[in-house]
């Protein structure tokens, strides 16, 4: 287990990393520490201990991949996703034939990819820039197909066990404090919504507030878009469903996403903050979404909501949805905000105020609104909660 200072990797430079796997490490595999040296490894693997990868394990029958593990790589076509997004964040350009480090994962997203994690390490598809490769089950018509990936094989420690992200998982973390910082929620109706924008929104005005704000984004595919955008805005620490060890939550189960939620806020709680911003990923239809919000955990962890849609109708829908639960919603926000017409429909639908980015952003406004919204029970409030 590692603790969030732990984590370096995504700050590797280039050249540091080469130096150090130039070092040399023993293992059964010649020449896999120079070759490592020269792939690409993604936004997934950044907090991987690279010195611990010193064996390979090549196609077999008997070599099944799971969710996390991580993957070399060769792009043998290249298709909707051109870059790949690296450790450090940068947009590499793929060429054909380049070598990638990438994690097996699951991928759902309405606007892109459906993908499952493959069978075995035949040919696969690059399911997300962020380092995601699966087979893909459906994409929306916009997209093109996916790069195509061929795995070299997965790689694995001295004693030739499977690397995976879940090895360089953060451990338990003690809260700092009595009381722990108020946690906000930004949940929505589907992918593109404007729940990022919302989130890094509502950190720059409680940061402009005089608050300490961390954030986390609890579910999703591995990509930092929207970790180095929340970082901007004014949150610190910020953390993701990687630094629990999954690659993606997709297929994760209702038990594991409740744990990376608490597991992520614990760690953030320990950092000594005021606040703390949730971003929930995809919509109130997605399954794993679906469950975690109306989990006990979700209960006991959130104060107040801010709920992002594309147009009113969805608002309504979500402002009802979450009401049902025992969750009413603090504010409404998103991409509708881009409409006065749109927020005034959605702020007489649902009774509730609805906040464009300068109102989220103005620390008196969104003070205010968070703390009329904010339940002052954050267990058991309704029986089906409790139960």
């Amino acid at each position: 287990m590692t603790s969030v200072h732990d984590f370096t990797a995504a700050t590797d430079r280039p050249d540091a990393v080469l130096e150090r796997f130039a070092a040399g490490h023993p293992g059964d595999a010649p020449g896999l520490v120079a070759r490592l040296a020269r792939a690409k490894f993604a936004y997934t693997t950044r907090n991987v201990r690279r010195e611990s990868l010193t064996r390979i394990l090549p196609p077999a029958p008997d070599v099944r991949p799971r969710a996390g593990d991580l993957v070399l790589a060769r792009v043998t076509e290249i298709g909707q996703h051109k870059r790949i997004e690296l450790a450090n964040g940068r947009r590499a350009t793929l060429f054909l034939g380049d070598e990638v480090v990438v994690c097996f994962g699951a991928r759902y997203a309405p606007d892109q990819f459906e993908a499952e994690v493959p069978a075995d390490l035949g040919p696969c598809d690059l399911a997300a820039a962020g380092g995601v490769a699966a087979d893909m089950i459906s994409r929306h018509s916009s997209i093109a197909n996916p790069t195509r990936l061929e795995p070299i094989g997965l790689l694995a420690d001295r004693e030739g066990r499977p690397a995976n992200l879940a090895d360089w998982a953060l451990g338990p973390a003690t809260p700092c404090g009595a009381a722990p910082p108020t946690t906000y929620a930004v949940v929505g109706t589907a992918m593109n919504a404007g729940k990022t924008t919302a989130a890094a929104g509502l950190i720059r005005g409680l940061a402009a507030g005089g608050q300490r704000v961390g954030a986390a984004k609890v579910t999703g595919t591995g990509a930092g878009g929207d970790l180095w955008l929340m970082s901007d805005a004014g949150a610190h620490p910020v953390l993701d469903f990687t630094h629990a060890g999954l690659p993606s939550t997709y297929h994760a189960g209702e038990t594991r996403i409740a744990a990376v939620l608490e597991t992520l806020t614990d760690h953030l709680a320990a950092a000594d903050l005021d606040a703390i911003v949730l971003e929930i990923a995809d919509g109130l239809c997605q399954a794993e979404t679906a469950a975690l919000v109306a989990s006990k955990t979700f209960a006991d962890r959130v104060d107040a909501i801010v709920f992002a849609a594309a147009d009113a109708m969805g608002a309504a829908g979500g402002v009802n949805a979450l009401g049902a639960l025992g969750l009413p919603v603090a504010a409404v926000s998103g991409a509708l905000t881009a409409s006065p017409l749109a927020m005034r429909e959605a702020e007489h639908l649902t009774d509730t105020p609805v906040l464009d980015l300068d109102a989220l952003q103005d620390p008196r406004r969104v003070a205010e609104v968070m703390d009329s919204g904010q339940r002052r029970d954050r267990a058991g409030l309704t029986p089906a909660l409790a139960a």
